[in-house]
């Protein structure tokens, strides 16, 4: 994407703070090995690697379904969005999760907050978000609350606490 950047102080702030959430997903499961990324811990049956996977879909389905109103192909054409589980190995899921949030923060760096979405969420006009500082705000919620999810399934798979980025 070659357009100038129009971030704006509010908009870099949203950013750092979404990079932030991404970054600490990332680095809370650093050291894992391919088959506790694969692990459930948890009787709902999702992965530390399932998890990713979904945070990616989120960033694609937000940044470029729901704001774009376009969406670019995924590795995996057959692949079931919903599952919270990954065939697929291990570094094509997180390189897929590193370029979905890069997309993001392209339009985030090129477009202003109050831009409204081209696209839509679901059927329900109470589930839309109004522009996107909307989808940032959300993304930013989405992803930390996660990162929950990915500290204690962390703790079950080898006992450590307090990782990610400081």
């Amino acid at each position: 994407m070659a357009s100038t950047s129009t971030m704006t102080a509010e908009a870099a702030a949203l950013r750092h703070f979404l990079d932030a959430q991404r970054a600490s997903a990332l680095a809370i499961l650093d050291g894992l090995t391919d088959e506790q990324l694969r692990t459930s811990v948890l009787p709902s049956g999702w992965t530390p690697l399932g998890l990713i996977k979904h945070l990616a879909y989120a960033e694609r389905h937000w940044f470029q379904r729901v704001f774009r109103g376009t969406v670019a192909d995924v590795p995996w054409p057959d692949d079931d969005e919903e599952l919270m589980t990954s065939a697929h190995p291990v570094a094509e899921v997180f390189a897929f999760y590193r370029e979905q949030c890069e997309r993001g923060n392209a339009l985030l760096a090129t477009t202003p907050l109050d831009a409204k979405p081209a696209g839509r969420h679901g059927g329900n006009a109470d589930d839309e978000t109004a522009d996107l500082r909307g989808i940032v705000l959300h993304m930013i919620e989405e992803t930390a609350r996660h990162l929950g999810h990915l500290d204690a399934a962390r703790e079950l798979l080898d006992g450590r606490t307090g990782l990610g980025p400081r």
